[in-house]
């Protein structure tokens, strides 16, 4: 079974829902802010240091990067999967440009879909199983030139 992240509830659906109420009734409420961890990518032997936010609910891997409009260089938002399996995500309600990297349950790189575009409702496959992806801004996995293979490590408490 394929599970898809990233735009599967509307934001005031979703702020209805963490409220217990209807939409028209209550006002959107800010999102709590999530854990963030150290990540390292280790590109042509080279580490690569993330500060990476950690969306680990349902509905936090459904908001995933939803209406951010900027990210800074250096972070991420990372996806740990309750148990590997084949992923897909898109980019609906999403305005920044993304790198998806999909980690493979040994900790490497299984798939980057590269510069995925903004408000795109198109499915992003991992290619296969993956434990965990990780999204970064568009043009971060050719920066460091980060590859198939290629070593991920991040500790969850």
């Amino acid at each position: 079974m394929k599970w898809r992240f990233a735009g599967m509830f509307a934001l005031p659906a979703l702020s209805a829902l963490l409220a217990g109420s209807s939409a028209a009734q209550e006002p959107i409420v800010a999102n709590p802010p999530l854990q963030t961890v150290a990540l390292t990518l280790t590109a042509k032997r080279q580490p690569h240091r993330y500060t990476v936010e950690v969306a680990r609910t349902q509905v936090e891997q459904a908001r995933g990067l939803m209406a951010r409009r900027k990210m800074g260089r250096g972070h991420g938002m990372l996806f740990p999967l309750a148990a590997p399996r084949e992923a897909s995500f898109w980019m609906e309600g999403t305005y920044l440009p993304l790198d998806i990297i999909f980690i493979a349950p040994d900790h490497s790189v299984r798939r980057i879909a590269a510069n995925a575009v903004p408000f795109s409702k198109a499915d992003i496959p991992s290619g296969g199983t993956v434990a965990a992806v990780l999204e970064l801004n568009a043009g971060e996995a050719a920066r460091i030139g980060l590859q198939p293979g290629d070593a991920v490590s991040y500790t969850l408490d």
